[in-house]
């Protein structure tokens, strides 16, 4: 099939062989048109049924919809036809007879639920619309990884099988490791720590994540794709400008190179990339911004941490990407160094969307007797972690970096209402096939 014609680029006074799926038949008697569809489009075949071949026009016109077939023959201009041309045949086969009975409809004439598209993943992704959302993904991924190595980074990978959980806490999937137990990783957290103090100093990385957190909301996934960054010689502020220039990045490469995926998604007249500065405000300025509101049922306090809806009252009054600042040294994981001036305080910072979280991130604490102490107030064991801890004897920098939730990303980009449409096959609670 190497020599076949991708239909956008049939031109009238071709003779090609296009090969793809069976969109729709339109039988109009003397005359019927089969649609053909490939990855970069349709094409109109045209069967004139007194003029040709009885087996042709049976061939063509008796195959079920979705079936996989090659059509050879002239390209003719044709303005009625969707794409202004049209095939006529000289041959047709039929190389993947596809099922009458199909369980949703990829014409999208007929809609389906979440879940039946995502029982049905392989036919739910020849919508337009769906492949748009990854083809949309993939310019996301291309456009960060871009953007990092533009900061100066180098791209690493880190084990997602670990002894010990990144944060602790029961929010692991355990797994048995030769005849010991072990856990899918929460987070490249201290891997990518460990490696800002190695001779790469910068670096990021892109890949999988699990948490056994048992929420079922359209915004949480327990395998989500993380997009991590850390640097040497860093603080908290200068974290938060990567972080702000690798998000703008990614609305930028999206608006500059998926013109028919927006096209396609209905988002072509209003998608735009972010423009001038995130708003940083401070966690205290945060909750008193909710509270004048009015809005919570209770008042939040020194020390709360900011629930779905009070960070949907926040997104509304601010209206844009914003950070969070300055977040309680209590409620922030053991890794976040504090303040010089004030214990109380940490670097940590959250990036939000108007409705959701997208990063959180901060500066970490690389003095060794500090970074020992965090974690026993947080009943933490440090010797489990000596593998980490024992590197900050050696020589370990300041630095900072973030997490970046790829799927949030895209999710809050295309105005998702499942974040479940941003991945191919997801895993919550209940889904663990396909």
């Amino acid at each position: 099939m190497d020599d076949r014609t991708y239909t956008a680029d049939a031109e009238p006074g071709d003779h090609v062989t296009v090969a793809g799926w069976v969109h729709e038949i339109r039988d109009l008697g003397g005359i019927a048109f089969l649609i053909l569809r490939d990855t970069t489009g349709k094409i109109q075949v045209k069967f004139e049924k007194d003029e040709m071949d009885d087996e042709l026009v049976e061939t063509g016109l008796g195959v079920h919809r979705e079936s996989v077939i090659s059509v050879t023959g002239d390209v003719e201009e044709e303005p009625r036809a969707p794409t202004g041309v049209e095939v006529t045949p000289e041959s047709v086969d039929v190389i993947s007879e596809a099922d009458p009975e199909l369980p949703l409809d990829p014409s999208g004439k007929v809609d389906a639920e979440l879940p039946t598209r995502l029982d049905n993943r392989t036919l739910d992704l020849r919508k337009d619309e769906v492949k748009a959302i990854f083809e949309i993904r993939a310019e996301v991924l291309r456009s960060v990884r871009e953007a990092f190595r533009e900061l100066g980074s180098t791209e690493i990978n880190t084990p997602k099988i670990v002894a010990t959980g990144t944060e602790g806490g029961t929010e692991l999937f355990p797994i048995t490791y030769f005849g010991r137990e072990a856990f899918m990783n929460q987070s490249p957290q201290l891997f990518k720590q460990l490696m800002v103090g190695s001779g790469l100093e910068r670096v990021f990385e892109i890949g999988p994540i699990f948490r056994a957190e048992e929420h079922n909301t359209p915004r949480h996934l327990n395998e989500a794709t993380s997009i991590d960054f850390e640097s040497a010689f860093y603080d908290h502020t200068e974290a938060m400008d990567a972080c702000e220039y690798v998000v703008k990045a990614a609305y930028e490469g999206v608006a500059q190179n998926c013109a028919e995926e927006l096209e396609a998604l209905g988002l072509a007249e209003d998608f735009s990339a972010p423009e001038g500065d995130f708003p940083r405000l401070t966690y205290q300025e945060a909750i008193d911004e909710i509270n004048a509101t009015g809005e919570l049922d209770e008042p939040l306090v020194w020390g709360d941490d900011l629930s779905t809806e009070a960070e949907h009252v926040l997104g509304q009054e601010v209206g844009e990407h914003y950070f969070i600042t300055d977040w309680p040294s209590e409620i922030k994981p053991f890794y976040i160094k504090d303040h010089d001036d004030d214990a109380e305080i940490s670097t940590g910072f959250d990036m939000m969307h108007p409705s959701m979280e997208l990063v959180s991130g901060g500066q970490r604490e690389h003095r060794f007797d500090h970074l020992v102490s965090g974690f026993e107030q947080q009943g933490l064991d440090p010797e489990a972690f000596e593998y980490y801890t024992k590197m900050f004897k050696y020589g370990m920098p300041p630095h900072a970096g973030w997490g970046l939730g790829g799927e949030r990303l895209v999710m809050t980009m295309l105005g998702l209402e499942n974040i479940r449409e941003a991945v191919l096959f997801p895993r919550d609670r209940q889904r663990l096939s396909p």
